[in-house]
């Protein structure tokens, strides 16, 4: 198996930890198993799926994503205000928190409360990480299979 290297099609095993370019660490697969996923496939944003192409078994190397190879731009259409009365008497969340909302055709997504004020809540389903430039530390663990 030496002198392989990854190509588009090979199901592979990668330890990562992931960074903005602050230096602030988001995401580390340390600790856990590494991240198996099918190169080329879209399982992974598209600058970690281009970035590891080429890369050899036991192989570090650090792969710089701008926002627009990542989780792409923020979106303002991506932000709305909704009634604070559709969400009930009893509704307490605070800005930050993150909740699931049902859309029409019964899939979930993850939203952000972004803003309160005694009319509407304002809620953003943007990525958490959109409009944001990574900085992914990258190993090859394995190569499963082509």
């Amino acid at each position: 198996m030496s002198g392989m290297s990854v190509t588009n099609g090979n199901t592979i095993r990668v330890h990562y930890t992931g960074t903005l370019t602050d230096g602030t660490q988001f995401d580390s697969s340390e600790g856990r198993d590494p991240l198996e996923f099918v190169v080329g496939s879209g399982m992974v944003i598209p600058g970690f799926d281009k970035g590891v192409v080429g890369m050899e078994i036991g192989e570090t190397r650090t792969l710089e994503i701008p926002a627009k190879d990542a989780y792409g731009p923020r979106s303002d259409d991506m932000t709305v205000a909704i009634p604070r009365s559709e969400f009930g008497s009893d509704f307490t969340a605070e800005i930050g928190e993150q909740l699931l909302i049902q859309l029409g055709d019964g899939n979930q997504i993850p939203v952000t409360i972004t803003q309160i004020d005694d009319k509407t809540v304002t809620l953003d389903a943007n990525h958490k990480l959109a409009g944001k430039d990574l900085i992914f530390t990258v190993t090859l663990v394995e190569i499963v299979a082509e």
